[in-house]
């Protein structure tokens, strides 16, 4: 996953480095780095933003204020020289509280404690709601797709994601499939392999190595996993 963040800091020295650290990390999406106060709460206006790299003492606006206009943004840092101003800061829900000058260590933490927090913030809204036990919406960017637990084929792990299989598309959630299955919404779910769990009603055939779905698709049986078919088959 990508996350779209923004830097403001009026020193120009320290406004690069914290660009040149932002850029070693792929999944940061960089959508500006401002010197001023005014042009970052534009840019903030006029653009999704996920992270935010906030200094404090600025002209115009200093960075309590900016925060206090853009409390939506989830991730706020604030890399400043002021430690008096701490207090305040976490009081507006800063991730984190840096003070300069800035190390790339320091920085590596920090961005280390951005991850965890948003792993969590998309697993808490994972699923947003369920409706008579059989269906979920599934948080996908600001929009929720309502899907019917009922036409979902197959579930495929991928890492720390789970693609959730239906005839029209595939949706990716951040839940590994071990967590999903403990889920009394997943209980129709039998995992035959490492990687895949399916639903009964969707087998039209098993054989020695693998399991035809609907659609002619073709599930693999883990060898670890063929206890399993009795369940399948009961």
């Amino acid at each position: 996953m990508k996350w779209d963040c923004i830097i403001v800091d009026d020193t120009e020295i320290d406004n690069l480095t914290v660009v040149s650290y932002v850029k070693r990390f792929p999944f940061f999406n960089l959508i500006g780095a401002y010197q001023s106060s005014r042009e970052a709460l534009s840019a903030i206006e006029k653009n999704k933003v996920d992270v935010i790299f906030l200094d404090i003492d600025m002209p115009n606006y200093n960075g309590i204020e900016v925060r206090k206009r853009a409390l939506d943004i989830p991730a706020c840092v604030f890399i400043t020289s002021h430690t008096e101003y701490a207090i305040e800061g976490f009081e507006l829900d800063a991730l984190d509280y840096i003070v300069k000058p800035l190390t790339f260590d320091r920085f590596t933490k920090t961005v280390k404690r951005i991850e965890d927090f948003m792993d969590l913030r998309n697993k808490a809204e994972l699923f947003e709601a369920s409706i008579g036990g059989d269906a979920i919406f599934i948080k996908e960017g600001h929009s929720e797709t309502k899907v019917k637990l009922t036409d979902v084929l197959y579930l495929e792990a991928l890492k720390n994601y789970t693609l959730i299989a239906t005839p029209e598309k595939k949706h990716r959630v951040l839940l590994n499939i071990g967590m999903l299955l403990k889920d009394d919404n997943f209980r129709s779910f039998v995992r035959v392999h490492r990687g895949f769990a399916v639903q009964k009603h969707f087998i039209k055939k098993i054989s020695a190595q693998e399991i035809e779905l609907a659609d002619r698709i073709a599930i693999p049986i883990g060898r670890n996993y063929k206890d399993n078919l009795s369940q399948l088959l009961s």
